[in-house]
């Protein structure tokens, strides 16, 4: 079995609303160009189910550079009506990827999470911003959602998780 050191949180980016299902996705990913052998993603969030996309034991097509020691959860959304970038998860998809990843924390206690956005190149030093993503992929700060199940000694990567850190520590009157 593969060791999981990341959980990368993922949207399909599309429009809100829009029900797909990982077979749709799957052929997306395994069509041109891509023309992978399978579906990027390991659990797929819909609006009512979490669906099984490649099997856990695969490493996933989720972030270049990430993904030998990932496994990839993807929600169903991610832009709004007219395209642009927007948290779209529903109150169901939000339960829902908390149980996955409570789930693959539970069997992989020391896995990262983050947000796709979140592994981008942090150009200027002071974590990774909107002006550096390579998407906006999730379209959330999946490492500030997701703060209070981060392994003991995490480091975010995203800014956003960085001060959110830093600002749990100042109340919590820590120091660094």
């Amino acid at each position: 079995m593969r060791e999981i050191k990341e959980i990368h949180i993922h949207c399909s980016a599309t429009r809100e609303g829009h029900a797909i299902t990982a077979d749709e996705i799957r052929k997306w990913h395994t069509s041109p160009p891509r023309s992978w052998s399978d579906i990027g993603y390991h659990y797929i969030i819909g609006f009512q189910q979490i669906e099984f996309g490649r099997p856990l034991y695969r490493m996933p097509a989720s972030a270049k550079g990430h993904n030998k020691h990932a496994a990839a959860v993807c929600y169903i959304g991610g832009l709004d009506s007219n395209g642009k970038a927007k948290d779209t998860r529903t109150p169901r998809q939000k339960e829902l990827l908390i149980k996955i990843v409570k789930q693959l924390k539970a069997k992989y206690p020391k896995a990262k999470i983050h947000g796709h956005r979140d592994l981008s190149i942090d150009r200027d030093g002071d974590g990774v911003e909107k002006h550096e993503f390579m998407k906006m992929c999730p379209c959330f700060d999946a490492e500030v959602e997701y703060m209070d199940l981060q392994p003991k000694g995490f480091v975010p990567k995203s800014k956003a998780g960085k001060d959110a850190k830093k600002n749990k520590r100042d109340e919590a009157g820590e120091t660094a």
